[in-house]
């Protein structure tokens, strides 16, 4: 009996201590910074500009056809190969330091690092439109560099 318990121990021992070193290879193979991103596609810039639709002046909010209305004559022209539409609820910081909370549109443009200079004017372009248009203190604006293949 004692030779049998000792020998369970020392399988016990054993497996705990082969668990013990294989972890830190278990653990570095979900590491994800080793894995070599794929080369797919050509270099493009993603573009993501914020549209809020609450008017800061109190008016009406801007609805959905009025944000399409937009889209089709200030963003498709410039962008006629493609876009995306959002529907999104966010918040953000007025200039009277409020918090406002409202409906609001995530427009997403994806386009070739080739084409980032004229594409940036566009996009400015579109931001102080709708700025303009609906009243609103600013159209936030994310660029990322991204590689994209159709």
């Amino acid at each position: 009996m004692t030779l049998h318990f000792t020998r369970n121990r020392a399988a016990l021992a054993t497996a705990g201590l082969l668990l013990a070193a294989a972890a830190p290879t278990a653990y570095a193979s979900l590491d994800t910074e080793t894995v070599p991103a794929p080369t797919r596609g050509t270099p493009y810039i993603e573009t993501q500009l914020f549209f809020g639709t609450e008017r800061p002046d109190g008016g009406p909010a801007v609805t959905d056809r009025q944000f399409m209305a937009f889209v089709d004559k200030e963003v498709t022209p410039d962008f006629p190969n493609g876009l995306t539409v959002q529907n999104g609820r966010g918040q953000w910081r007025d200039a009277n330091g409020k918090i406002e909370k409202e409906r609001s549109y995530e427009l997403i443009l994806l386009y070739p690092v080739t084409a980032a200079g004229a594409s940036d004017r566009k996009i400015e372009e579109v931001r102080r439109a709708y700025e303009k248009a609906f009243g609103q203190e600013a159209v936030a604006r994310v660029d990322d560099r991204t590689r994209a293949d159709f």
